[in-house]
């Protein structure tokens, strides 16, 4: 064995067991678990090299070693394995989101409740992403003989509705009317381009018709434009407290970031299309800077969409955490493409 892989021998087996025990690591501690052929006097000489590179630290002088974010970084590039879930787990996941597959969030709280409830990490998931979205169909309800509800069903599974008021009866005439004619005008037409100037243009285009339409046109703009928002689904945000076993002021910060939903919005809309993992000051928020944060996508059609995310302190078992969110996020993804079939 080289002595780099030696090296590299000896920061994955701290690695592992100070996520394992969170306990410092020692030089006895690795002859015994590693079967390295070297002495004591080696092993020690390696770990104090390691150290000066940055890549484990040493909390107090008896005490043995334990990673820095920059050992927890080289571990998982290079030394990690990910192994998928068995059937039986993959099998509890889907079953589990299966029961709250009535619309697209539900399918998304329930991914980031069943993420936490398995990685003890606070978990996060957006809605599908807005971009290329579409008007599949659009539904209206009679709630009142002066009121109904637009039904907007996005490509991307997305649903959102907007109750609005006419100064005329409602009949189930109008109710036809308004399927059959805004329909017509709506189908495969871009979410983001339904403003109040397509809204204008359109209402011109109904002629006598334009009398009737124009509560339905600014409740259908009116749900387009949250629809083209991505909203955040999150687990219990008291995880934290227990999971960082930080001050209060620090909980306090995390959790004030996480209710920011603008700010989480955009910090996971830039997260890469593939599985990725962000360590320490890598997550570029002063919040995040002694945290770990997983995420990936889950696809629609075939195209990766929005984003399940967990938050976990540095210290975590980071091949478990790839495997779970990889099968929840497809699990998701899978029951929201049922979904929109469904409305068709």
């Amino acid at each position: 064995m080289t002595p780099a892989a030696r090296k590299e021998t000896i920061l994955a087996a701290i690695v592992e067991s100070f996520i394992q025990s969170g306990e410092p690591v020692g030089s006895k501690a690795l002859l015994g678990g590693t079967g390295l052929q070297v002495s004591s006097a080696t092993v020690r000489n390696d770990m104090a090299e390691l150290t000066a590179q940055g890549y484990l630290v040493q909390p107090h002088t008896s005490a043995g070693r334990v990673p820095t974010a920059l050992g927890y970084r080289y571990y998982v590039d290079n030394v990690m394995r990910v192994t998928p879930l068995a059937q039986v787990a993959a099998a509890y996941i889907r079953d589990s989101l299966g029961k709250l597959a009535d619309s697209p969030e539900m399918i998304l709280q329930g991914a980031a409740d069943l993420t936490e409830q398995l990685t003890g990490s606070v978990a996060l998931a957006t809605t599908p992403a807005a971009d290329n979205c579409r008007v599949r169909r659009l539904s209206f309800v009679q709630t009142g003989r002066h009121t109904a509800m637009a039904v907007l069903i996005c490509s991307n599974g997305v649903i959102r509705t907007r109750l609005f008021r006419c100064a005329f009866v409602i009949t189930p005439e109008i109710i036809t009317m308004f399927d059959k004619s805004l329909n017509e005008l709506f189908a495969g037409v871009e979410v983001g381009v339904i403003g109040q100037p397509f809204i204008q243009s359109a209402a011109v285009r109904f002629g006598e018709l334009s009398l009737f339409m124009p509560p339905a046109l600014i409740a259908i703009m009116e749900a387009a434009q949250q629809a083209a928002k991505v909203s955040v689904k999150h687990s219990k945000l008291s995880r934290l407290i227990f999971n960082y076993g930080a001050s209060a002021s620090v909980s306090r910060e995390f959790i004030d970031f996480l209710q920011n939903e603008r700010d989480v919005a955009a910090m996971l809309s830039r997260r890469p299309q593939h599985t990725a993992v962000t360590i320490g000051t890598e997550n570029r928020r002063v919040e995040l800077s002694k945290s770990a944060v997983f995420s990936t996508r889950y696809s629609i059609d075939g195209t990766p969409s929005g984003v399940l995310a967990i938050i976990t302190a540095q210290r975590t078992d980071y091949a478990r955490n790839i495997a779970i969110i990889e099968c929840v996020a497809q699990c998701a993804g899978e029951l929201m493409e049922e979904l929109i079939e469904t409305t068709d």
